[in-house]
């Protein structure tokens, strides 16, 4: 089993960037992914090359889940094998899709 993880959409709240962040408006959104990126994680616990570490940490619990071959029993989802996760950065966000795979 393996798990695909596609980042969907990245937000940025600049209201919010001026008030808690150094850079404040300038910073953006997230620097490190960009919508479309896919990765592709195969067990080990070792993060995919190129991958925040960040939302990593977010992501890996329903990482692990579904790459356990665990379906989840969530009645909202159309399909046991997806998840959508966002990271917990508040100011930039960014949605990700979760495939349990072959």
């Amino acid at each position: 089993m393996k798990v695909k993880i596609t980042v969907l959409k990245k937000e940025f709240y600049s209201d919010y960037a001026d008030e808690f962040l150094t850079e404040g408006a300038a910073a953006g959104a997230c620097p490190e992914l960009d919508v479309g990126n896919v990765f592709i994680y195969e067990g080990g616990a070792v993060m995919p090359e190129g991958f925040c570490p960040f939302a990593w940490i977010d992501l890996y619990p329903s990482i692990c889940a579904l790459m356990g071959g665990r379906e989840l029993t969530n009645t909202w989802y159309k399909n046991p094998k997806v998840k959508l996760l966002c990271c917990t950065d508040g100011v930039r966000p960014v949605l990700f899709k979760l495939e349990q795979i072959d």
